[in-house]
């Protein structure tokens, strides 16, 4: 069994020097011994998880599978999905592009993209993704509360299943890119969709997102040593929030300054690819609070340009430079 198999098949609840509960070993080992696992591990059965056939066939469709990834909380990582996803769905209108809202328990996909309060659809193929734009489509767990305020307070084991479900049961149909807004960290949400993404055909990779300052730094770190641990190829790392501008005078000012040298420093430092910077802008928080589209409010705007840069990079990694 290979370090990513084990690790993946670790109950979050299991102590040290679980045996993962593929080994024949499961529930035998004295590891085991007073494990509340013990019997379920003893008497389950053993392979691969069969949902890994299911979501290969599920996403034939999807081209390209693009996670998006910070160690860090608040670092604008729902943000930086909505823009990306925006950008590339308007630069190439004659593809189609999804977003798979994984944050189980902070799900803000629905509101950054201006469709709180809409429902999915259920049929013979499927979940029906909501539609922001004619070739852009949206799946979250907030489509499926009875509330915004309701709390999704799960498990490990209820959270996978929920991701299951997700790249199992929603009919995107044909898709260029597929994005999945991730939580922080490197815990149950980002096994589960590594494990399955690693099943499927096409190309895939890994956005990670940071700010300037070591503080969060020190975290990305960890999720770039978590993506070559799991062999999750990197696309490369944007730096958010580089800097502020003010919309009246466009002066920047270095909120998070950059005492390590910031993102581009830690790339390099980790040979990992530097996608480039995005500032703080006040008018795209405004729009991402009202669910409007900041790239054609403000297409003049400093984060658009880099963006633009930003965008072309990644389809470059997917060998996609002209979007066909």
């Amino acid at each position: 069994m290979s370090t990513t198999e084990t690790v993946a098949n670790v109950p979050s609840d299991a102590p040290a020097h679980c045996p993962g509960t593929q080994s024949e070993d499961a529930g035998k080992a004295s590891a085991c011994a007073g494990c509340p696992n013990q019997q379920l591990c003893a008497t389950g059965p053993k392979g691969p998880d069969p949902a890994i056939a299911l979501v290969k066939e599920k996403l034939a469709d999807v081209r390209n599978k693009l996670l998006v990834l910070s160690g860090k909380g608040g670092v604008g990582k729902s943000t930086v999905t909505a823009l990306l996803s925006r950008a590339m769905a308007h630069r190439a209108q004659h593809q189609n592009f999804g977003v798979l809202d994984i944050d189980i328990c902070g799900p803000s996909q629905p509101r950054v993209l201006g469709v709180l309060g809409e429902q999915v659809h259920q049929s013979g193929s499927g979940w029906s993704p909501v539609y922001i734009e004619d070739n852009l489509s949206l799946m979250s767990i907030g489509f499926l509360l009875g509330s915004p305020d309701d709390a999704i307070i799960w498990r490990g084991p209820k959270k996978n299943g929920m991701i299951r479900q997700f790249l199992t049961e929603v009919d995107w149909g044909q898709l260029d890119y597929l994005l999945l807004d991730t939580p922080p960290g490197t815990s149950d949400e980002h096994l589960s969709a590594t494990t399955f993404l690693k099943g499927t055909d096409g190309s895939w990779g890994a956005i990670l997102v940071t700010t300037p300052q070591e503080v969060a730094l020190l975290d990305v770190r960890k999720e770039i040593s978590f993506c070559k641990k799991l062999a999750i190829p990197v696309v490369g790392v944007i730096e958010n929030m580089t800097a502020f501008v003010c919309p009246k005078c466009t002066t920047e000012t270095r909120i998070f300054p950059a005492r390590t040298g910031g993102a581009e420093q830690m790339c390099t430092e980790m040979e990992v690819p530097y996608l480039g910077k995005l500032p703080l802008d006040p008018r795209l928080t405004k729009c991402c609070d009202e669910g409007k589209d900041f790239i054609t409010e403000f297409p003049d705007s400093p984060a658009v340009k880099a963006l633009d840069d930003i965008v072309a990079k990644v389809r470059q990694f997917f060998g996609d430079e002209k979007g066909q």
